[in-house]
């Protein structure tokens, strides 16, 4: 799965497509929860290692926590396929930071008063 931010600057991203001759591709992607798709016309990728990298900016932004399809073609092919979660979080597995569903949405009393009202 492939994480972006809303964020209006370009993001980067690395694949591993069916094909690495291809340095220009239109890029769609369609959101889960609405079922809109756009597309974007990518040019200058370039290869790196086993990855070909290069860079988009959503325009409109991406909407936090919904999900994305992902797809790369070229003509009628898929080059790639994927998932795409949109979070502004900070994930990064490798440090134990994974994405939280509730952050923010609560706060923890350190106080201990076991004393609860039920409504």
């Amino acid at each position: 799965m492939i994480l972006v931010t809303t964020s209006a600057t370009a993001q980067t991203f690395n694949v591993i497509p069916r094909d690495y001759s291809l340095t220009t591709f239109t890029m769609i992607i369609r959101d889960d929860s609405t079922n809109v798709s756009v597309s974007y016309d990518i040019t200058g990728a370039s290869v790196s290692g086993n990855y070909v990298t290069f860079q988009n900016t959503f325009s409109p932004v991406l909407v936090s926590n919904h999900f994305y399809d992902f797809r790369l073609v070229s003509g009628t092919d898929i080059i790639f396929r994927d998932r795409m979660f949109c979070t502004d979080q900070t994930v990064n597995q490798i440090n134990n930071d994974y994405y939280k569903l509730n952050e923010g949405q609560f706060t923890s009393d350190d106080s201990y008063n076991n004393e609860y009202i039920v409504i």
